[in-house]
């Protein structure tokens, strides 16, 4: 097991493409905004080394210091629990950094990390699944103007009743809010109230009840989004009901087949955990990785896990798997009214 000196030095003695430097500068400079008096545990796998000796170059240059960690050297993968010295380190850390790709039956690996973030109130950049192409897309945006769009659409959700949406391709539900669950921007300006994805962009909450039909032409989350990508010539139509669901149909049967059985693992599972809006006005289209494309501007939701921690949702499960749609229309219900925010995919409130 190669030590922690020698890993952090073996990322700053690694090459990796120029395109790199700004996604890694933004997730250093702008989003964490690490301070040089500040430790970093930063966690990788092999396919994501140079992603994250890019990352550590920048950390380098902000003159902060930092452990460094390759699961591979550490563990056997997929996951069975996060290495101890991973977590070890972050006991001692007031920033992480995870730039993994995921492989299956690894969610409990990533709760547990988690876990030490919540507690001691890290700053954490969850990059699961980032890839070359997200460093030279999503992750360029401008994240400044992404959290003050996030922060006016936070402002309007925290006080729906009720938020209805549609798509062209025939989504059409019905989410009533609960005033006890808490909304959180995760803008990619990342603090101690809540830990967020990079690239960042969106607003969720976990829902009171959400019933009607949501097509799946974006793509869905966690491992099946590496193996079925971009769904829109073969669309996941899901019928919800009381915030379960009750059937899923494609013409790709084997995801269908794959996602129900995801949906069923625990008695949760099927269970509408999370409602959100993505925000990342950076992004223009979906590509295939849930990383990015559930910050794609628009409404996606996910079954299992509802972030109860944060929330305030009193229920659990041991999965979270995000489905996203494309095209939206949004409206907000309030006491006093409504508010249409999007039109056909594109927000009507300024940022």
């Amino acid at each position: 097991m190669a030590s922690l000196t020698t890993t952090a030095a073996h990322l700053l003695s690694q090459t990796y493409p120029a395109e790199f430097v700004p996604g890694a500068r933004s997730a250093v400079f702008t989003c964490l905004r690490i301070q040089p008096d500040e430790k970093v545990t930063l966690i990788a796998d092999r396919v994501t080394q140079p992603i994250a000796a890019s990352i550590a170059a920048q950390l380098a240059e902000r003159g902060c210091p930092f452990n460094a960690f390759i699961l591979e050297d550490l563990a056997q993968r997929p996951l069975a629990d996060m290495p101890a010295a991973v977590l070890e380190d972050m006991e001692t850390s007031q920033v992480s950094i995870f730039a993994v790709q995921v492989q299956p039956n690894e969610l409990h690996s990533r709760m547990q990390m988690t876990d030490v973030v919540n507690r001691r109130r890290m700053r954490h950049a969850h990059m699961v699944n980032i890839t070359p192409q997200i460093m030279c897309d999503g992750m360029r945006a401008d994240y400044d103007k992404v959290d003050r769009l996030s922060q006016q659409v936070l402002d309007r959700v925290r006080r729906a009743r009720r938020i209805r949406a549609t798509t062209p391709a025939g989504t059409s539900i019905v989410a009533d809010m609960n005033p006890e669950y808490k909304w959180f921007k995760t803008s990619g300006i990342i603090s101690q109230e809540k830990w967020g994805n990079l690239p960042g962009g969106e607003c969720f909450t976990s829902p009171g009840e959400v019933n009607g039909t949501f097509v799946v032409d974006g793509v869905v989350g966690d491992w099946l989004c590496a193996r079925y990508g971009l769904l829109e010539a073969a669309p996941l139509t899901i019928q919800i009901a009381n915030n379960r669901i009750v059937s899923c149909t494609s013409s790709n049967k084997k995801l269908e087949q794959d996602f129900w059985a995801y949906t069923h693992t625990d008695e949760n599972s099927d269970r509408v955990g999370e409602f959100a809006i993505g925000t990342n006005i950076g992004v223009s289209r979906v590509i295939g990785n849930i990383l990015q494309d559930e910050k794609f501007p628009g409404i996606h939701i996910a079954f299992g896990n509802p972030y109860g921690e944060h929330t305030g949702a009193p229920w659990r499960s041991g999965t979270h798997i995000d489905v996203v749609g494309l095209g939206c229309n949004i409206w907000l219900e309030f006491g006093d009214g409504e508010e249409q925010i999007m039109r056909d995919g594109t927000f009507l409130i300024s940022a």
